[in-house]
């Protein structure tokens, strides 16, 4: 006795539409939030790494021109703008300088929310810098002095300091290494409750 095959294609029943229409519903729901920490992941590092090219292009500059440039630091809007200065008169960037024009712009100012949407600088709550102390205290992303000014020397040498910057998850520093001009790129692992080098 053999079987007939009929060759007609079996339809789905009511049921199995609805069930599969939600699993991939299910599906897509888990997958947007994902999609959104890899996205602020992305443009927070890019942002880090951005701040890090730009003072280590600031650096090779000096050098270049034997004289002092800097990245100046001003809050405006609750998120700071910097921009890049020569020296003009021999006795480092001033503030007193850049306002009278001695110390004269090397490019236009910007702000990281401009290339990086939803990143600026600040240390999110609940992070302790990279020292150890509680951001609760001072949750400031520019840690380079009261002038606001990142100076680079001639001899390579340039102000100490962090910069914190954070996206809507994620949070990194760059942190100036004084004695060399060189920079660190760092992320807080808050899985880990500490900073790692990038």
């Amino acid at each position: 006795m053999t079987r007939e095959h009929t060759g007609g294609a079996r339809g789905s029943t009511f049921l199995e539409v609805l069930f599969a229409a939600a699993v991939m519903t299910t599906l897509a729901a888990l997958a947007v939030p994902l999609t959104t920490d890899v996205s602020d992941d992305l443009r927070t590092t890019m942002a880090a790494r951005y701040v890090a090219g730009r003072i280590a292009t600031l650096r090779a500059e000096a050098v270049t021109r034997s004289t002092a440039v800097a990245l100046r630091f001003e809050l405006t809007s609750g998120d700071y703008t910097f921009a890049p200065f020569a020296d003009g008169n021999g006795n480092g960037i001033r503030t007193a300088d850049i306002g009278v024009g001695t110390d004269v712009p090397l490019g236009p100012p910007e702000q990281l929310q401009h290339n990086f949407r939803g990143v600026r600088f600040g240390l999110r709550s609940g992070t302790p810098d990279l020292d150890g102390a509680s951001s609760a205290a001072d949750s400031d992303g520019v840690r380079i002095g009261t002038a606001r000014i990142l100076t680079m020397s001639p001899d390579g040498t340039a102000t100490s300091g962090t910069l914190y910057i954070r996206g809507t998850r994620r949070q990194y520093a760059v942190r100036v290494l004084g004695v060399t001009g060189r920079t660190r790129v760092f992320r807080f692992e808050s899985g880990m409750g500490q900073w790692t080098l990038q």
